[in-house]
């Protein structure tokens, strides 16, 4: 543990009792004395705050921003409004997912928040492909305040930010703090993360833990409530091999930048992305799996047809405890993709029967006004 690195609230996780693990190069709380159950539980209930300052901030300037950076991803850039947030995608030359990230207007610039793990592999990939415009890793803190209550919670703090709707970013101050919130998160429940500098992140967690709605949550809990929204997890549900198209992600494309839009392709593995979002010619399909019995069902588990036949595998999978049913994703063949299918997950030797699902497996809460 002495060799990773330690967000702005490591001494707070400390002294919350946090259960400190190693996770993508840093030490990170994988949940509270209260439980990864309870803390999933409590967020889906009530305002969860997470403690996401691992992932990488990044500022992109330069001339054009917005149009350079459609040449190594598939968003729509230039028509997205000032104060506004896209996700989107790094795609390779063979169609495949580098990492996945979210993207901000911010007026002359760019503010993009990429993957912890890939971060570093990430800025390299920018200042490649950027050229004339400057790439800045940002040292700051980032913190996902998610639940039910989070828009009570953030009406107390800072009334302000619960004017923006989904996806919408801003720039504000809370108990004299600057910060930087956009209305999003990882949860599939209403909430805000806010970005703000390290020196001030432990006053505004205390701060926002003192609100009587307000949990600490760690990684564990996090994990399972992205899977019960049915969210992609970088290196798991997507990766280097798998296209956007397979991954269910074509609305990451923007329409001008299909066949047939504006500015078709323009970025890496677009002839073969392209082909596969108009011809739909792709042999898998990323599913959500709704488990039968009770045990879980985890990543490599091998999914089989009732005959025997090898038709994928799980990526993510385990207890979602907010429907009382093991949750998972994986990749199956495209003719056993259709929702209501009948599949078979091998765990321990033993065959267990999952339905394909539809994702989310809750109905998100995501606050569009």
């Amino acid at each position: 543990m002495s060799q990773l690195k330690q967000t702005p609230l490591h001494a707070l996780h400390e002294e919350l009792g946090g259960k400190m693990v190693p996770f993508a190069g840093y030490e990170m709380p994988v949940q509270y004395p209260l439980g990864v159950k309870k803390e999933h539980e409590h967020t889906r209930a009530a305002c969860g705050l997470f403690d996401v300052s691992h992932m990488g901030q990044v500022l992109v300037r330069g001339p054009h921003p917005a149009e350079s950076l459609e040449t190594l991803v598939p968003s729509d850039l230039l028509g997205l409004a000032n104060g506004m947030q896209r996700y989107g995608l790094f795609t390779s030359e063979e169609g495949g997912i580098l990492d996945d990230l979210m993207i901000v207007n911010a007026g002359d610039h760019l503010y993009l928040v990429v993957n912890a793990a890939c971060k570093d592999q990430d800025v390299a990939h920018l200042r490649r492909g950027l050229g004339e415009h400057e790439v800045e890793v940002l040292d700051r803190g980032l913190m996902a305040l998610q639940g039910p209550a989070a828009a009570a919670v953030m009406q107390r703090c800072c009334p302000e930010a619960c004017d923006m709707v989904f996806m919408q970013h801003g720039r504000f101050t809370i108990g004299g703090i600057d910060v930087w919130v956009s209305r999003s998160g990882y949860t599939g429940e209403d909430g805000f993360e806010i970005s703000v500098a390290a020196q001030n992140a432990e006053a505004l967690a205390r701060r926002l833990l003192a609100e009587p709605e307000v949990a600490a949550i760690g990684l564990g809990a996090r994990d399972s409530l992205r899977l019960e929204a049915g969210l992609c997890l970088y290196g798991h549900d997507i990766d280097t091999h798998t296209t956007p198209v397979e991954a269910g992600l074509i609305w990451a494309i923007g329409k001008p930048r299909r066949r047939g839009g504006e500015r078709p392709g323009g970025f890496p593995g677009a002839d073969l992305i392209l082909h596969q979002v108009a011809e739909k010619d792709h042999r898998r399909k990323r599913v959500g799996l709704l488990g039968e019995g009770r045990a879980p069902v985890r990543e490599g588990a091998e999914l089989y047809t009732e005959d025997d036949k090898h038709i994928g595998v799980v990526t993510s999978g385990g207890f979602g405890p907010s429907i009382g049913k093991p949750v998972a994703m994986g990749y199956v063949d495209i003719e056993q993709s259709e929702v209501g299918t009948q599949v078979f997950a091998e765990v321990r030797g033993k065959r267990l029967p999952m339905i394909v699902s539809k994702t989310p497996f809750v109905t998100p809460g995501y606050y569009r006004g």
